[in-house]
């Protein structure tokens, strides 16, 4: 057997050096000797790549690895030599050898592989000329991708002196651009600091590489995906535009995906391309775009260009209506429209002059949109609007030219319907952008949450300082009344705080010293002194923030049909008007090419793909916003069309059913032990577990003020129990199985386990030396919620499950409190997700609900795993709903939601579909043979107006959506 010590890298707590240690444990002919979060030591006869594959996959790295740089390889069989070397080397896991470079990983020491393959005859070449770089990061979120970063940049030739999610500064004999390549091969982006990297050469250097030149300041990158680059678009008027945006943007190399939201005008763009790239795609199609340097600054501009949008619509609508409302009224009320004589061609001949002004004036952008998609083979509907009010009005002024080429009956002018057309258009525009700018109203409030200064303490001074100037370890005074400038832990005093516009829960909370606050929230009395912790980006308000932004501009997968018949929809309706207008001309009555003319204008007209590209969208901003009002965090809308459809919800027990704060409430004992010193041996035990359940018994050991004794040969077996020896005692904590793995005797404590479990406790075995101890009942209390939840689930129609690791007989019990008739017990952690799949397999859609990291498979595995808790990191990334209030209210809130959202998409589409699938054919004429008539083309215009303010109106209702069923306590 071969002693051996590893080095451990990303292992951050207890937790991760049990898993660690579970995992080992199944591994033949290693034995553990020891282990924390730095290092771990293994006695085994076997080579190492079993182990070091096991931990690799858990996530975390173990032991060394190098790249060395070889010579004097000369041919396969060289390098055959250096591996049948390696080989039978027992401290060695992995390695790839090459004719230039040795890759090998393991527990040998630099200087012994180096010894190794000077021995068989090669060199290792040693640069002798070491560059220190600074890089600028961006991309990084979270300490995962600090980590993440940090493994890749772990080799032989590199030091790495600081990293964090802005920063990294390296040692290294590689090049800046290597360095930039690991950096992006990694999904991260890394810029040089010119001027920063100087060599730091050792003494005698042997061939130096010559300093590397400082490289050009590179341009800005789209964010990686996980995060994203928004910016800001202008010139879109329907689905037809942005289809060709999207299609602009995803030919950029380096673009991952993309997302245009017709909604709020703007683009999420994921990916490794250049911003400027993108930009001038966009700007190359037809469009203009501008970045969004952060969530104020794209605010501010929003509202800018909101409000000049609906001035504009507003101004060119008044104009275009003043000039048409009065013809249509002199038609309407018996004036003659007709060039019939001299005097009414110089009369209509002025009027068309003014009309052509107002086209080339209010009417303009319908027609410079139309062109530029013209100059980009494409059809939108301003292409629509264009060709509809111009064939009006060169039709007019065609007969007003040349009357005598018409029978008379054809002399008629439709100045008028140009006018109506481009004015009933334009304010439906204006009314359209009105009611747009509502449906980021829950963005906007979660962004003004944000205070522009906070008070910083220092030195015993207080000053207000700009938020910009506040740096992580400030501290920071929170007077009443204040908003929460950053999130930091409480270090003075204590008060009440009002985090409802981040929870969606209506009570005040309690903050006390230790106690964490988050930006955003509102002191209500007292004073606070809190260190700042996450500042900028890193607050749970800012990154709720751009959760929300992501899901509003995501689509579920009922937009695919809209976006797909969007692609094809203006082509189609223009040649829907061609064959109408050849219909008409061919077989209708005269005048044919009046009936023509009107027939196919109307057609241009009436169609309206805005209402199409923006039913759902809208929607989705909507619900996505109203959500983020109640406290849930939505990852996509993909998950709220999933979410609507769920049938059952798993519930996992611990944490989500109840408090997640067990406590000892009840003893059996079995041999001389006291009860004292029963606890105390148990907590001594279970003081280095994070179990809930462990830690229930170390606190009843420290509310009794017992001392607890060192232990030691510590082990954890999943969902079973502990091991280890405490004073000298050979202990075993753990359930019933366990306890019958280990052959101990249990059946003469059957009674006392019924007894404890029909209590609703967990009953937990104590064995010592072989020989049951004692049981240690322990008591999680329900949460005051769980029952009025669980039944406003079931009054829904869902099936409610409860899914937890405790005996049957305990959660018999519990589940019988709550009226859950359906209960699964005695699963292990990693049977959760095969559960979820049995129930799959039974046809069933189902929500998984838990606490986001025990239970993230199932959550993962589920159809909509919805994470409880207070928005920690692992929650969010693990689930696509996080509920920022632990209530299980927040899961039906959730559903409802979701269902509501999906109708209202489905109102929206299923309105735009029948409008223009009846308005398209009764424009076309098709009622004619009925009513003698055409339907005018004025109607038309004010019909298609009408039909995006309704699908915008009909969104906003969702802002209104209230729970079926106020929270009360029961």
């Amino acid at each position: 057997m071969n002693t051996i010590t590893l080095p451990l890298t990303n292992v951050r707590c207890m937790r991760c050096v049990n898993k660690i240690r579970d995992a080992i444990s199944l591994l033949p002919a290693i034995q553990l000797i020891d282990i924390n979060t730095e290092q771990l030591t293994v006695s085994t006869e076997s080579p190492l790549p079993s182990l070091f594959d096991t931990i690799t996959a858990l996530g975390y790295q173990v032991g060394y690895h190098y790249q060395l740089p070889i010579s004097g390889l000369s041919c396969g069989r060289c390098v055959a030599k250096i591996e049948q070397a390696l080989n039978e080397r027992h401290n060695i896991a992995h390695f790839n050898i090459t004719k230039q470079l040795a890759d090998v990983s393991g527990s040998i020491s630099k200087q012994a592989l180096t010894d190794l393959i000077i021995g068989l005859g090669y060199q290792v070449v040693t640069s002798q000329i070491q560059y220190h770089y600074n890089f600028t990061l961006t991309g990084l979120s979270c300490g995962k991708c600090i980590a993440k970063l940090t493994t890749a940049l772990t080799q032989d030739n590199i030091d790495i002196i600081t990293i964090d999610k802005n920063n990294l500064s390296v040692t290294t004999s590689l090049t800046a651009d290597d360095i930039i390549t690991i950096v992006t091969t990694t999904g991260y982006q890394a810029t040089l600091n010119t001027g920063d990297q100087a060599p730091d050469v050792t003494n005698n250097p042997i061939a130096p590489e010559p300093e590397p030149e400082p490289e050009p300041e590179p341009e800005p990158i789209i964010a990686s995906q996980g995060t994203a680059t928004q910016l800001l678009l202008s010139g879109l008027t329907c689905a037809s535009c942005v289809a060709s945006v999207e299609k602009a943007i995803k030919a950029v190399e380096g673009v991952d995906s993309v997302n245009v939201n017709l909604a709020e005008r703007t683009a999420l763009i994921y990916g490794q391309a250049s911003l400027q790239a993108v930009i001038t795609a966009i700007e190359n199609a037809g469009y203009g775009a501008e970045q969004s340097e952060d969530d104020q600054t794209r605010r501010i501009r929003q509202q800018q260009q909101n409000q000049q949008t609906f001035k504009t619509h507003i101004r060119n609508a008044t104009v275009s209506l003043a000039l048409g409302v009065p013809l249509m009224a002199w038609g309407i009320f018996g004036g003659s429209m007709v060039i019939d004589s001299t005097t009414s061609q110089i009369s209509w001949g002025v009027i068309g002059l003014i009309t052509l002004a107002l086209l080339v004036t209010a009417g303009k952008d319908f027609y410079i949109n139309s062109w530029k998609a013209f100059l980009h083979h494409r059809a939108t509907m301003d292409t629509l609007v264009a060709l509809g009010t111009g064939a009006a009005w060169l039709f007019s002024m065609a007969v007003v030219i040349a009357p005598d080429l018409f029978p008379l009956a054809a002399r008629h002018v439709y100045f008028e319907a140009s006018a109506m057309i481009i004015g009933l258009i334009t304010i439906g525009h204006a009314l359209e952008a009105r009611a747009r700018s509502r449906t980021s109203k829950a963005l906007e409030r979660l962004i003004d949450l944000q205070p522009q200064t906070a008070i910083v303490v220092e030195n015993g001074q207080e000053t207000e300082q700009p938020l910009s100037a506040v740096v992580a370890g400030m501290t920071l005074r929170l007077k009443p009344g204040a908003k929460v400038a950053v999130d930091g832990s409480v270090i003075d005093g204590n008060s009440y705080l009002d985090e409802s516009m981040l929870t969606g829960e209506p009570l005040a909370v309690h903050k006390k010293i230790g106690d964490h606050v988050r930006a955003g929230t509102i002191n209500q009395q007292g004073s606070l002194l809190f260190k700042a912790e996450h500042i900028g980006t890193d607050t749970m308000l800012a990154r709720i923030i751009q959760l929300v932004r992501q899901a509003q501009s995501s689509k579920p997968a009922l937009a695919r049909l809209a976006d797909t018949i969007s692609s094809i929809f203006v082509p189609s309706v223009m040649i829907i008007a061609i064959l109408t207008a050849m219909a008409w001309f061919y077989f209708g009555p005269q005048p044919a090419s009046v009936y023509m003319l009107v027939a196919a204008t109307t057609v241009l007209i009436i169609a309206c793909p805005c209402a199409l590209g923006l039913a759902t969208p809208m929607s989705v901003t909507v619900g996505v916003g109203r959500a983020a009002e109640l406290g849930i965090l939505i990852k996509d809308a993909e998950a709220m069309q999933q979410a609507a459809g769920i049938d059952t919800v798993v519930l996992d027990k611990t944490g989500t059913l109840t408090e997640g704060k067990p406590q000892v409430v009840d003893y059996k004992i079995y041999n001389t032990l006291t009860r004292e010193q029963l606890v105390q041996l148990a907590a001594s035990l279970e003081q280095s577990s994070e179990h809930p359940l462990a830690n229930a018994i170390v606190q009843s050991a420290q509310q009794q003020q017992l001392d607890l004794y060192p232990h030691s040969d510590f082990m954890t077996y999943s969902g079973l129990g502990v091991s280890g020896t405490v004073d000298q005692q050979q202990l075993l904590l753990g359930n019933a199985k366990f306890m019958n793995q280990n052959n101990i005797k249990i059946t003469h404590a059957e009674t006392d386990f019924d007894f404890i479990a029909n209590q609703g406790a967990t009953p937990v075995y104590l064995a010592q030396n072989g020989l049951l101890a004692g049981i240690i009942g322990i008591s999680d209390p329900l949460r005051k919620d769980s029952f009025s939840a669980v039944k406003r689930m079931q009054k829904m129609g869902l099936n409610v499950v409860m899914l937890t690791g405790d005996s049957i007989k305990t959660a018999q019990v519990i589940a019988a409190k709550l009226g859950i008739t359906d209960v699964v017990a005695d699963v292990l952690p990693d049977g959760k997700a095969a559960q979820i799949t049995l129930l799959q397999q039974q046809g069933k859609r189902v929500a998984m609900v838990g606490d986001g990291i025990n239970d993230a498979p199932a959550l993962a595995l589920a159809e909509v795993g919805i994470a409880m808790g207070s928005g920690t990191d692992v929650a969010i990334e693990s689930a696509q709903f996080t509920l920022m209030r632990h209530s299980l209210h927040g899961v039906a809130d959730a559903l409802e939601l979701s269902k509501a959202t999906l109708r209202n998409i489905k109102e929206n589409l299923f309105g735009a579909f029948i409008y223009n699938t009846l308005g398209i054919p009764i424009a076309a004429g098709v009622l004619f043979p009925l009513t003698g008539t055409l339907l005018s083309p004025v109607i038309a215009g004010a019909a298609m107006a009408l039909s995006s303010i309704t699908v915008v109106s009909n969104a906003n209702r969702l802002r209104l959506f209230k729970p079926s069923q106020q929270h009360q306590e029961k």
